[in-house]
């Protein structure tokens, strides 16, 4: 995307660098050539006044340990003279700061996440020029609950013992003798931004699509391939339960996967797949987004349900599975994954103890960035789903 100029910013530290200039000239002027002069003249030639005052310029804040640490008296009182250089720092942290402004709190997740299963989320288009790529990983512990490495955004009021779902064995035992895989899309019409060649006829959003080519259905077949080519059974369910009607999209999908948990009872790892929306409170439409074996790729985010929304007496063995799944994400591909998050609905996944949400990218990436997503989160998946095979 092509950033925007801020001419005022630009003027502000234009005249930063003229008055710092000023300033050194009248010093001079004021020393009369003595020594002074002499010292000051040989300021250009050293070197940590020229980064002192280039790290100001760009941003770094002055302090016992910023840019002014190295340099003598002179060196400061220079530097000093221009009450707007060192406002530079400031101004260009603030700078940096809406630069890298996104719609994460904590670092990772959505301000406002979406958590009501029968209203789809606010999902404002934007040209592809025009949407803000991030990639989102948590920068601290702080609004998360972590172990190991695993990171878990809780957006319920329910203690989480995160460092004993990780630790629990995964009791799930896949067997060779039918499928052991349901993918599956409660909100199959959801699409991402068109791009290039991935051009798609909306349907009554401009972020969805009937089209089984650029929905979430073409996600699943990639999902599908990759793990058929790892040896793994996969039955993938391409109906979409949410249209016409959005609301009751997980009513519909529950009873098939009741019907297909009943008909195939070798299915123990069921995988809701969907895409995020992430759009800010001024209207920015954002990507999660980020580049592995020189691929751009969307980030991948494992949502899980709980006890808070009803009767789950499985979500710490969903869990448990999960846990595994972003760990493995984490050590093939360790920026694929955005830190886990928990919710208070249960999206179905206390019809089955290996049933995990899966949102692939947002509705800012384009198809080809979530098919990179989907083989590798497929690929990852793949090495745990392997081990449980009987």
């Amino acid at each position: 995307m092509k950033p925007k100029i801020r001419w005022g910013r630009l003027l502000r530290r234009s005249a930063a660098l003229f008055l710092a200039t000023l300033a050194v000239w009248a010093l001079l002027l004021v020393s009369g050539g003595g020594s002074a002069a002499g010292a000051l003249r040989g300021l250009g030639e050293n070197p940590g006044f020229v980064s002192a005052a280039l790290a100001l310029e760009l941003g770094q804040a002055p302090g016992e340990t910023g840019p002014l640490a190295g340099l003598d008296g002179w060196g400061r009182l220079v530097v000093r003279q221009s009450p707007l250089l060192l406002a530079g720092g400031q101004a260009a942290a603030e700078y940096g700061a809406e630069a890298a402004d996104t719609p994460d709190l904590p670092a990772g997740q959505p301000a406002e996440d979406h958590d009501d299963v029968n209203e789809p989320p606010p999902e404002t288009t934007a040209a592809p020029g025009d949407i803000v790529a991030r990639t989102l990983v948590p920068t601290s512990p702080q609004g998360y609950v972590t172990a190991g490495g695993i990171y878990l955004y809780n957006r319920t009021g329910l203690d989480v013992d995160l460092a004993a779902a990780a630790a629990a064995p995964v009791n799930i035992t896949l067997s060779g003798d039918g499928p052991q895989i349901l993918i599956i899309h409660t909100h199959g019409s959801e699409a991402y931004t068109p791009d290039g060649t991935d051009i798609y006829e909306p349907s009554d959003n401009n972020t969805r699509t009937l089209d089984e080519n650029y929905n979430m259905v073409r996600v699943g077949d990639e999902m599908e391939r990759v793990f058929t080519e790892l040896g793994l059974s996969v039955v993938h369910d391409t109906t979409l339960y949410d249209y016409p009607r959005y609301s009751g999209a997980y009513d519909r999908s529950a009873e098939a996967v009741k019907n297909y948990l009943a008909q195939y009872p070798t299915i123990k790892i069921v995988l809701d797949v969907h895409r995020d929306a992430l759009v800010g409170e001024d209207g920015t439409v954002y990507k999660a987004v980020t580049r592995i074996d020189g691929v751009d790729t969307a980030q991948v985010m494992l949502v899980l349900g709980s006890s808070e929304g009803g009767e789950h007496p499985s979500w710490m063995e969903n869990l448990a599975l999960a846990c595994r799944l972003q760990e493995s994400m984490n050590n093939l591909y360790p920026t694929l994954a955005r830190p886990m998050t928990m919710r208070s609905s249960r999206y179905n996944q206390q019809l089955s103890t290996g049933s995990v949400l899966v949102e692939v990218g947002t509705h800012g990436n384009t198809l080809q960035e979530a098919l990179a997503a989907a083989r590798l989160f497929a690929r990852s998946a793949g090495q745990v789903l392997l081990e449980l095979e009987g």
